[in-house]
């Protein structure tokens, strides 16, 4: 599909393959050193996308960190952060979260119609509503089509573990970012990195690892999932 954005989808997991544990306290699989480059790839995409568990339960803020690079996104006439994004299925989001008070980039939400209206009486004085289609989920190829259309060129999807799961298995991911971390969960009920599913990379269809790089006690394998990927390497290093 050629009207989409060039997608990225960044996450970490422990060495169990777990998004988090089953404790009351968020499981920190990353180190500073890692939180700094993922800054870094934020500050080079148009916008940031999550799910509305992930707002729930993490209350992310998801604007650049670094002055410099807030600086230097502001130099070229963009917003100091990227616009926020979210899919919810229901609209059961608080106006309270970090993600509608922080930051003066824009904020899109995207629902199913079911869920419209009370998604709009809740948040539209705070963002953009967006119906994606009839059903009871979000179209996650309508979101791509939508942002496309706004004028969104790069897309950092940063999970959770269902929305990673959605836009993997619509083939809309262009590069994995999947930083391990050095522990076990061992819990079944942790949440896992991504659920069950049909997925276009398999045994007939491997994706293929473009690097590996230590970053102090985790490692970043970074994997290419579409020939977009090549594309935009070579547009990269053409620069």
């Amino acid at each position: 599909m050629a009207d989409r954005p060039y997608t990225l989808l960044s996450c970490g997991m422990s060495i169990d393959g777990y998004l988090d544990s089953c404790g009351g306290s968020r499981l920190r699989l990353s180190n500073a050193a890692d939180f700094d480059r993922v800054d870094e790839v934020r500050a080079g995409c148009d916008a940031i996308l999550v799910g509305a568990a992930t707002v729930r339960n993490d209350n992310p803020r998801l604007l650049v960190r670094s002055p410099a690079r807030r600086a230097e996104r502001t130099a070229r006439g963009l917003p100091a952060s990227p616009v926020k994004v979210t899919l919810t299925r229901s609209g059961d989001l608080a106006a309270t979260a970090a993600f509608f008070t922080t930051g003066r980039s824009e904020k899109i939400v995207y629902c199913p119609a079911g869920s419209a209206e009370q998604t709009r009486s809740r948040l539209a004085s705070l963002a953009t509503i967006v119906e994606t289609g009839p059903g009871k989920d979000v179209d996650v190829t309508a979101v791509a089509e939508d942002l496309s259309a706004r004028g969104v060129t790069r897309l950092m999807v940063e999970g959770g573990g269902r929305v990673l799961t959605q836009f993997l298995l619509a083939d809309l991911v262009d590069e994995l970012h999947l930083v391990v971390a050095p522990l076990f969960v061992g819990n079944s009920r942790a949440p896992r990195l991504v659920g069950d599913g049909s997925y276009p990379w398999n045994s007939r269809r491997r994706a293929t690892l473009a690097g590996v790089r230590q970053i102090e006690d985790v490692v970043l394998l970074r994997y290419a999932l579409s020939d977009r990927f090549f594309a935009e390497q070579a547009t990269g290093e053409a620069r």
